[in-house]
């Protein structure tokens, strides 16, 4: 069936169906409804089909209508952790690891558009020609990208990161080969003494998976507030207060900043501050929280490794503080940040910690840092590539943190192992 045909039926299905009238009916009570106009319609344009078509066409109308089009069944494949659309050309998903490109495209911009307008709009925010780049989540927690022509050149794309079900935690990783026991046992004892934690990586490292794992490490006495731009962060905690950044609205204002989430968190006596990423002048804030009593707090970064993360945050707060020297932001930074976790995504797919990086004091203008736990990459025999995480120290800058609480002795047996 061509587009505009298509097009003609739904519009025409749409004159007779109202969605609202539906929301307490089961899938198969709307999609007998829409049978019941679909078959007339047919008949009128003399057009004939095979009754699987028509079960096609049903469910087709059904995710157009009421869901999110061809998007409908890729949501709910919990194998696909994500969803690309390039305009009406192509969809691409992620499974295990691996980019795959699928058989089914939207059939017109005109529909992705609705499709992402209808995502939007349930947390009132659009997107048009005067708006064209919004950041939404879906009900099940999903973060969607959305960018619109003009802006994008090829019509509408979505990129969407699917919300994960199963809650993951420090054990399970441990079987998802992405660290060792070794650094398990180490990152929860970094959350028990209140290290501050920064976890770095690019794009799809695993970098929030990783923080709400060791977010389960958290003692469940303690206030948690987390800021976040989108919120996706699943912390398994009863004390939880859950903050999200607004947009500046079609006024042009009612804007909230991450930066201002972080400076109202501290009248909220927060035990820990969780920020979904930092990435601009709120960073100053955030190092400022973890230098004034809010020991024990996290967020993340993009950086390739621990070193480019130093400089990234160096390179955020002279950017929110011109006026400041270098070696007072050196400062600042190696007394707020205890450890740099980095992640990464490797060739084969796999997510894996590359790095944990104790942060020391500073020396000069540098900051002194360590690495406790390294990834080994080599060619095994066969060609093919072997993973080997590797202990490089047995003496910890934390000790006397570590101490404090009475877990030197432990954190001491993680190290001599």
């Amino acid at each position: 069936m061509d587009i505009k045909l298509y097009d003609k039926l739904r519009i025409e299905i749409l004159d007779k169906i109202n969605p609202a009238d539906y929301t307490d009916s089961s899938v198969e009570e709307v999609m007998g409804g829409i049978e019941e106009l679909l078959i007339p319609l047919l008949d009128k344009e003399n057009i004939i089909v095979t009754r699987r078509k028509v079960e096609e066409l049903i469910k087709s109308y059904y995710d157009d209508i009421f869901g999110f089009g061809p998007l409908q069944d890729l949501l709910a494949d919990h194998t696909i952790s994500d969803i690309m659309v390039n305009g009406c050309e192509s969809i691409y998903i992620e499974r295990a690891g691996r980019l795959l490109k699928l058989d089914e495209n939207f059939k017109s911009n005109e529909q992705i558009l609705r499709i992402a307008q209808r995502i939007v709009a349930p947390i009132g925010r659009r997107v048009d020609e005067s708006s064209p780049m919004v950041d939404a989540r879906l009900a099940d927690g999903s973060r969607v990208n959305i960018i619109v022509p003009p802006v994008a050149l090829d019509g509408c794309v979505i990129s969407i990161r699917k919300f994960r079900e199963d809650k993951l935690d420090l054990f399970d990783l441990i079987n998802f080969e992405s660290m060792s026991k070794e650094m398990a046992h180490y990152l929860s004892l970094m959350v028990m003494i209140k290290a501050n934690i920064i976890i770095s990586g690019g794009t799809g490292s695993g970098k929030t998976t990783l923080l709400n794992a060791i977010s389960n490490e958290i003692s469940d006495g303690d206030r948690i507030v987390t800021i976040e731009d989108a919120a996706e962060l699943q912390l398994q905690k009863d004390h939880v207060v859950r903050l999200e950044s607004r947009p500046r609205g079609a006024d042009g204002g009612g804007e909230v900043s991450i930066r201002d989430l972080v400076i109202n968190s501290l009248r909220m006596r927060p035990d820990r501050i969780i920020v979904g990423e930092c990435r601009g002048d709120e960073t100053f804030e955030m190092l400022q929280a973890m230098n004034t009593g809010h020991e024990g707090s996290m967020s993340t970064i993009h950086a390739n490794t621990p070193k480019d993360a130093l400089v990234r945050l160096e390179s955020m707060l002279s950017m929110a503080n011109p006026n400041v020297s270098a070696k007072t932001i050196h400062s600042q930074i190696s007394q707020a940040i205890d450890i740099i976790v980095q992640c990464s995504r490797l060739p084969s797919g796999q997510r894996k910690i590359t790095n944990i990086t104790e942060i020391g004091a500073l020396e000069g203008d540098v900051i002194q840092h360590q690495d406790v736990f390294t990834l080994d990459i080599h060619r095994k025999g066969d060609g093919e590539l072997g993973y080997a995480f590797l202990k490089t120290i047995s003496h910890s800058l934390l000790e006397k943190k570590a101490e404090d609480v009475g877990l030197l002795a432990e954190l001491k047996g993680v190290l001599h192992d």
